[in-house]
Protein backbone atom coordinates (compact mmCIF):
# COMPACT_ATOMS: atom_id res chain seq x y z
CA UNK A 1 0.00 0.00 0.00
CA UNK A 2 0.80 3.46 -1.08
CA UNK A 3 1.21 5.07 2.44
CA UNK A 4 3.22 2.20 4.02
CA UNK A 5 5.84 3.18 1.16
CA UNK A 6 5.75 6.60 2.10
CA UNK A 7 5.02 5.89 6.32
CA UNK A 8 7.92 3.89 6.71
CA UNK A 9 10.87 5.77 5.58
CA UNK A 10 9.31 8.98 7.81
CA UNK A 11 9.06 7.02 10.76
CA UNK A 12 12.60 5.61 10.24
CA UNK A 13 14.51 9.08 9.47
CA UNK A 14 14.91 10.08 12.65
CA UNK A 15 16.55 6.73 13.90
CA UNK A 16 18.95 6.50 10.96
CA UNK A 17 19.65 10.40 11.05
CA UNK A 18 20.25 10.02 14.91
CA UNK A 19 22.17 6.77 14.81
CA UNK A 20 24.31 8.09 12.52
CA UNK A 21 25.16 11.31 14.13
CA UNK A 22 25.90 9.41 17.24
CA UNK A 23 28.22 7.14 15.32
CA UNK A 24 30.12 9.79 14.50
CA UNK A 25 30.32 11.66 17.92
CA UNK A 26 29.36 9.20 20.33
CA UNK A 27 31.18 11.04 23.11
CA UNK A 28 27.88 13.50 23.48
CA UNK A 29 26.05 10.47 24.32
CA UNK A 30 28.04 9.05 26.82
CA UNK A 31 27.01 11.34 29.81
CA UNK A 32 23.51 10.61 29.92
CA UNK A 33 23.40 6.88 28.93
CA UNK A 34 25.70 6.43 31.91
CA UNK A 35 22.78 5.87 34.61
CA UNK A 36 21.15 4.25 32.31
CA UNK A 37 24.13 1.75 31.15
CA UNK A 38 24.69 1.32 34.67
CA UNK A 39 21.66 0.69 35.68
CA UNK A 40 21.19 -2.11 33.26
CA UNK A 41 24.91 -3.55 33.96
CA UNK A 42 24.16 -3.77 37.50
CA UNK A 43 20.67 -5.57 37.36
CA UNK A 44 22.45 -7.77 34.57
CA UNK A 45 25.24 -8.93 36.13
CA UNK A 46 22.71 -10.18 39.28
CA UNK A 47 20.64 -11.90 37.02
CA UNK A 48 23.43 -13.10 34.56
CA UNK A 49 25.99 -15.65 34.82
CA UNK A 50 28.66 -13.56 32.71
CA UNK A 51 29.82 -10.48 32.95
CA UNK A 52 28.15 -7.39 31.01
CA UNK A 53 30.43 -4.62 29.38
CA UNK A 54 30.55 -1.43 31.61
CA UNK A 55 31.96 0.30 28.87
CA UNK A 56 29.22 3.18 28.15
CA UNK A 57 30.24 4.04 24.60
CA UNK A 58 30.66 1.52 23.59
CA UNK A 59 26.77 0.90 24.47
CA UNK A 60 26.08 4.38 22.66
CA UNK A 61 28.21 2.79 19.48
CA UNK A 62 25.43 -0.46 19.56
CA UNK A 63 22.75 1.05 20.17
CA UNK A 64 23.60 3.63 17.40
CA UNK A 65 24.49 1.09 14.71
CA UNK A 66 21.14 -0.78 15.58
CA UNK A 67 19.25 1.91 15.15
CA UNK A 68 21.03 2.78 11.50
CA UNK A 69 20.52 -0.94 10.64
CA UNK A 70 16.66 -1.46 11.47
CA UNK A 71 15.68 2.18 9.87
CA UNK A 72 17.61 1.12 6.83
CA UNK A 73 15.74 -1.96 6.63
CA UNK A 74 12.18 -0.36 7.99
CA UNK A 75 12.40 2.18 5.78
CA UNK A 76 13.46 -0.26 2.67
CA UNK A 77 10.29 -2.62 3.64
CA UNK A 78 12.69 -5.25 4.41
CA UNK A 79 10.97 -6.81 7.38
CA UNK A 80 9.24 -4.46 9.23
CA UNK A 81 7.68 -5.94 12.06
CA UNK A 82 10.89 -7.15 12.94
CA UNK A 83 12.63 -3.89 12.68
CA UNK A 84 9.79 -1.96 13.83
CA UNK A 85 10.39 -4.35 17.35
CA UNK A 86 14.01 -3.84 17.47
CA UNK A 87 13.22 -0.15 16.64
CA UNK A 88 10.98 0.01 19.80
CA UNK A 89 13.77 -1.67 22.23
CA UNK A 90 16.41 1.12 20.69
CA UNK A 91 14.05 3.72 21.39
CA UNK A 92 12.96 3.39 25.31
CA UNK A 93 16.58 3.05 26.72
CA UNK A 94 17.50 5.85 24.62
CA UNK A 95 14.75 8.30 25.40
CA UNK A 96 15.30 7.51 29.32
CA UNK A 97 19.05 8.42 29.34
CA UNK A 98 18.70 11.47 26.75
CA UNK A 99 15.43 12.79 27.48
CA UNK A 100 15.16 12.71 31.82
CA UNK A 101 12.99 16.26 31.42
CA UNK A 102 12.61 14.96 35.69
CA UNK A 103 16.06 15.60 36.86
CA UNK A 104 15.78 19.85 35.47
CA UNK A 105 14.89 23.01 37.43
CA UNK A 106 15.32 25.50 34.59
CA UNK A 107 11.61 25.58 32.95
CA UNK A 108 13.50 25.84 29.54
CA UNK A 109 15.34 22.89 29.58
CA UNK A 110 12.99 20.50 31.36
CA UNK A 111 10.19 22.14 28.69
CA UNK A 112 12.55 20.98 26.00
CA UNK A 113 13.44 17.72 28.01
CA UNK A 114 9.61 16.98 27.62
CA UNK A 115 9.28 17.77 24.48
CA UNK A 116 11.70 15.22 23.13
CA UNK A 117 10.60 12.89 25.77
CA UNK A 118 6.98 12.89 24.13
CA UNK A 119 8.51 12.91 20.51
CA UNK A 120 10.19 9.77 21.45
CA UNK A 121 7.01 8.48 22.74
CA UNK A 122 5.29 9.21 19.53
CA UNK A 123 7.73 7.69 17.64
CA UNK A 124 7.47 4.42 20.21
CA UNK A 125 3.85 4.40 19.75
CA UNK A 126 4.49 4.94 15.81
CA UNK A 127 6.59 1.70 16.09
CA UNK A 128 4.55 -0.11 18.14
CA UNK A 129 1.66 0.08 15.24
CA UNK A 130 3.92 -1.00 12.70
CA UNK A 131 4.85 -4.04 14.99
CA UNK A 132 1.41 -5.63 14.63
CA UNK A 133 0.90 -4.26 10.93
CA UNK A 134 0.41 -7.39 9.12
CA UNK A 135 -0.20 -5.66 5.96
CA UNK A 136 -4.11 -6.51 5.41
CA UNK A 137 -3.09 -10.61 6.33
CA UNK A 138 -4.28 -12.85 8.84
CA UNK A 139 -1.90 -12.70 11.83
CA UNK A 140 0.11 -15.72 12.74
CA UNK A 141 -1.99 -16.50 15.93
CA UNK A 142 -5.63 -16.30 13.59
CA UNK A 143 -3.49 -18.65 10.92
CA UNK A 144 -2.15 -20.60 13.86
CA UNK A 145 -6.01 -20.93 15.83
CA UNK A 146 -7.81 -21.34 12.14
CA UNK A 147 -5.13 -24.47 11.29
CA UNK A 148 -6.07 -26.05 14.69
CA UNK A 149 -9.73 -26.25 14.08
CA UNK A 150 -9.05 -27.18 10.08
CA UNK A 151 -7.09 -29.70 12.24
CA UNK A 152 -9.52 -31.14 14.75
CA UNK A 153 -12.51 -31.06 11.86
CA UNK A 154 -10.80 -33.08 9.80
CA UNK A 155 -9.81 -35.55 12.63
CA UNK A 156 -13.17 -36.00 13.75
CA UNK A 157 -14.22 -36.45 10.76
CA UNK A 158 -12.11 -39.08 10.21
CA UNK A 159 -12.86 -40.20 13.65
CA UNK A 160 -16.50 -40.46 12.60
CA UNK A 161 -15.73 -42.58 9.09
CA UNK A 162 -14.12 -44.69 11.05
CA UNK A 163 -16.20 -45.15 13.81
CA UNK A 164 -18.62 -45.84 11.12
CA UNK A 165 -16.94 -48.33 9.18
CA UNK A 166 -16.05 -49.94 12.64
CA UNK A 167 -20.02 -50.41 13.20
CA UNK A 168 -20.79 -51.27 9.68
CA UNK A 169 -17.40 -54.35 10.03
CA UNK A 170 -19.12 -55.28 13.46
CA UNK A 171 -22.72 -55.81 11.98
CA UNK A 172 -21.31 -57.94 9.15
CA UNK A 173 -18.98 -59.98 11.39
CA UNK A 174 -21.99 -60.84 14.19
CA UNK A 175 -24.27 -61.77 10.94
CA UNK A 176 -21.47 -63.87 9.46
CA UNK A 177 -20.95 -65.64 12.99
CA UNK A 178 -24.96 -65.71 13.00
CA UNK A 179 -25.38 -67.54 9.50
CA UNK A 180 -22.12 -69.90 10.80
CA UNK A 181 -24.38 -70.76 14.12
CA UNK A 182 -27.48 -71.04 11.99
CA UNK A 183 -25.85 -73.78 9.86
CA UNK A 184 -24.83 -75.87 12.53
CA UNK A 185 -27.51 -75.77 14.34
CA UNK A 186 -29.35 -77.43 10.90
CA UNK A 187 -26.46 -79.90 10.78
CA UNK A 188 -26.91 -80.77 14.04
CA UNK A 189 -31.40 -81.43 13.82
CA UNK A 190 -30.78 -83.48 10.59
Amino acid sequence: MLVRRIARPLLAAPFIYGGISTLREPQGRVPGARPVVEKIADTADKQLPVEVPRDVEQWVKADAAIKVAAGSLFALNKFPRLTAIALSASVVPTTLAGHRFWEHDDPTEKFGQLSNFLKNTGLLGGLLLAAVDTEGKPSVGYRAKRAAKRAADVTEKNYEKASKRGIKAQKKASRKAGKKSGKGALKVLS
